[in-house]
């Protein structure tokens, strides 16, 4: 072997030496994401930009996701988990999938409403955008003045005319939940045996098809998170303007305990290997500019009560009295609600 080919291979073990530690000390973030809006890319870039942690990200529905922490347990990856309800957020909680955070930007800037309060797990985490769930309404057939609350869905002028996603589904059962908390279980249960007789269908379909059932006669009133009406209000498709100049929205119980609101949420995973990172992050989430992102990408409020929206379509919808009921004891309540609906048959 002559002096330049030896020369030559002390050269390349020298920078492989070298670039072992440089690859080594990549910062990274794995992220856990049930949320799966395009809008979000920009906000996950924003973060990359700013702190230099590159995002590595599996994106499912909540339970998939939390049957994977199940499953992996101790060896799991995932340093954030991000959810889209409090129901899911809360059985995440009580699972222990997530860790204790110390953070005093999050306590700040989230209000107590928004967070999860300790469990004696040490398991907790944090609201980060919030939608309102309100009651849409069929501007030819139904009087506006009959579905104020959401009560008046069991009202009997309503026979035949109310349509809803599954009682099963997470955002059924948040407020299914809050109105458990509210009246009490028993008459919570008397409230959803009256709007499952009132339905005009079996429950099926996402928030989007009942806001087009109610537009198309179909149905009378539905219930619906604001993101979608707003998503059809920004829409540049004609059918979906056509659909949302046809409904009319209510800000539910107004004069009582005020609008159902959840949020989307997120925490430290329990075995999170990058937590430094992982704590970055949320307070990144929490942060004013990606607090302005959730609002113009989603259509989501922030959850920060200083940082403006910048959504002209969301701000359109006007101001309201939202409910103060902790989010937390919202998706605690889901244990009753599960009752409810298989008592009730809103299936």
């Amino acid at each position: 072997m002559n002096r330049t080919t030896i020369h030559a291979l002390l050269s390349a073990a020298l920078l492989g030496t070298a670039a072992a530690p440089a690859a080594a000390q990549e910062q990274v973030l794995n992220l856990y994401s049930a949320r799966h809006y395009q809008t979000d890319e920009t906000l996950y870039a924003d973060f990359t930009r700013q702190t230099g942690i590159r995002i590595n990200r599996i994106e499912a529905g909540d339970e998939p996701l939390l049957e994977r922490l199940r499953n992996e347990g101790a060896n799991s990856p995932a340093d954030v988990l991000l959810l889209v309800d409090a129901a899911r957020l809360w059985k995440a909680q009580v699972e222990g999938l997530f860790q204790p955070v110390k953070s005093a930007a999050l306590e700040q800037r989230i209000p107590a409403t928004l967070r999860s309060k300790d469990d004696g797990k040490g398991s907790e985490w944090f609201g980060m955008s919030t939608r309102a769930r309100v009651i849409v309404y069929n501007k030819v057939k139904v009087d506006p003045a009959l579905v104020q609350n959401y009560e008046d869905l069991a009202r009997p002028e309503l026979k035949g005319m109310v349509c809803t996603r599954s009682g099963a589904h997470p955002y059924m059962l948040s407020l299914i939940g809050a109105m458990s908390e509210h009246l009490g279980e028993q008459k919570a249960e008397e409230w959803a045996r009256g709007v499952v007789a009132n339905f005009a269908r079996a429950p099926r379909g996402g928030d989007t098809d009942q806001i087009r059932a109610v537009a198309s006669g179909e149905c009378g009133v539905a219930l619906t998170n604001t993101y979608y009406l707003v998503r059809m209000l920004r829409s540049n498709k004609s059918e979906d303007q056509e659909v949302a100049s046809r409904v009319g929205m209510i800000w539910p119980n107004q004069k009582s305990f005020g609008t159902h609101v959840n949020v989307s949420g997120a925490g430290v995973a329990k075995h999170a290997p990058n937590r430094a990172n992982a704590i970055k992050f949320l307070e990144y989430l929490a942060s004013d500019s990606a607090q302005t992102y959730f609002a113009a990408g989603n259509n989501e409020w922030p959850a920060v009560s200083s940082v403006k929206s910048g959504n002209r379509a969301l701000e359109s919808l006007g101001r309201f009295k939202a409910d103060d009921l902790p989010i937390g004891s919202v998706g605690r309540a889901q244990v009753n609600a599960a009752r409810i609906i298989d008592r009730a048959g809103w299936r």
